[in-house]
């Protein structure tokens, strides 16, 4: 019971691997609060995981927004008395070439993925900050340490490079408060969001066709990424900040 007592954010928290560590975080004792921006799926995870309703709530909204970022925090702290933790998870993702991204694609990526967990990183540590201390995951992207011509994703991408240099300054900054920032940079996870933009008849196809692309054999599951996020936000990574851990299959380590 690694997280008794303890109170954790997660964002992106309706799905997939925020799901996932939410669900992990609850086993272990720890209190949640979930975020997301489709009010029906977060009250769909809240009432999966937690079916009493005493140890997750949620907060709907877009945390790209300070105002939405600071509702988190506050509802953590109203609810449960404090934020300790905070799993930065939201996302979104779409190959789409570079030549073809319009203004409107750069901005719904950046703001998602980089703005979005800058500013609940804000929140989240302002808070832990007046309470002594707490751990920040973010969940970055094998794409940002790598570009797959596959998957063409350059805004994607480039929104996760942002988020892999905030963890390393973050971890400086915030170092004296006693919070460690560190990071997950995942490769090909089944989740939802393929959903989002293939048709549901070929995710299982086109996600298949990515096994020999890692190593290891296989894609990943969320199951294969929480341990980790756990663990970098557990006592037992007291002494690890400012660190972005590949959790890929062996990607980053070669082609086979």
């Amino acid at each position: 019971m690694r997280f008794k007592g303890k109170v954790a954010i997660v964002t992106g928290g309706g799905t997939g691997i925020g799901k996932a560590v939410a669900e992990a975080l609850v086993s272990e004792g720890a209190r949640v609060v979930l975020n997301g921006r489709r009010e029906d799926v977060l009250q769909a995870a809240t009432l999966s995981i937690d079916p009493k309703g005493d140890r997750v709530t949620y907060v709907s909204g877009d945390i790209s927004r300070p105002p939405v970022a600071a509702a988190v925090v506050e509802a953590a702290t109203q609810r449960f008395g404090s934020v300790e933790l905070l799993f930065n998870n939201a996302g979104i993702f779409a190959p789409k070439p570079f030549l073809d991204h319009t203004e409107e694609d750069y901005d719904r990526f950046l703001g998602t993925i980089l703005k979005g967990k800058f500013f609940m990183a804000q929140a989240a540590a302002k808070a832990m900050k007046a309470r002594g201390g707490g751990a920040i995951v973010q969940t970055g992207s094998m794409w940002a340490l790598q570009a797959v011509g596959a998957t063409p994703s350059s805004a994607y991408s480039a929104a996760n490079a942002g988020v892999h240099q905030m963890v390393k300054n973050l971890a400086i900054e915030l170092a004296p408060a006693k919070i460690r920032v560190n990071a997950v940079a995942p490769a090909v996870v089944k989740t939802p969001v393929y959903s989002t933009f293939l048709p549901p008849d070929q995710v299982d196809a086109a996600l298949a066709s990515f096994n020999p692309f890692h190593p290891l054999g296989r894609i990943g599951q969320p199951a294969d990424v929480v341990p980790s996020m756990l663990f970098l936000a557990s006592d037992e990574a007291s002494w690890i900040t400012g660190v972005v851990l590949p959790v890929d299959g062996g990607v980053m380590a070669g082609r086979t």
